[in-house]
């Protein structure tokens, strides 16, 4: 070859670095993955059953420190836990329940802490009653119920 032609040539010299933009399509597959699984877990968290639970947990949780006797206690411990089956289960299914039928409903829904004596008590001081209940086992009922209650 002829050496004056090689002089000529420039200097060897890097290709310029890579730059950041655009990224590669895996990047892209990614980001569209990350995106999805974002909004899968918003839906999740925003669903209306989950929102209605953590209501009435919040509401559980008001009623333990609100100091009431044991009268008032069961009258919102019963008020709150059939509110929550009638929008959980539905007004059809719920709302003619009462006494025994009712107390079975809640214990086969999650409430087993209702299944003898203590739920008898709770009904026995919400409807009227003098009853002295087991506190404990009332708000371990109602929670039982409203963590695994759910329709069939």
């Amino acid at each position: 070859m002829n050496e004056s032609l090689l002089a000529q040539l420039a200097p060897a010299h890097a290709p310029p670095p890579a730059g950041w933009w655009p990224p590669a399509p895996g990047w892209w597959l990614l980001l569209v993955v990350v995106l999805g699984l974002l909004t899968a877990l918003l839906a999740w968290w925003r669903h209306p059953s989950r929102r209605l639970r953590r209501a009435a947990l919040a509401e559980l949780r008001a009623l333990d420190g609100a100091g009431l006797d044991d009268a008032a206690l069961a009258r919102q411990l019963e008020s709150l836990t059939r509110r929550y089956a009638v929008a959980r289960f539905g007004r059809d299914r719920v709302a003619r329940l009462s006494g025994a039928a009712w107390l079975d409903f809640v214990v086969a829904h999650g409430g087993a802490a209702w299944k003898d004596e203590a739920g008898r008590q709770l009904l026995c001081a919400a409807y009227g009653g003098q009853a002295e209940g087991d506190r404990a086992a009332w708000f371990g009922g109602a929670r039982g119920f409203v963590r695994k209650g759910r329709p069939a």
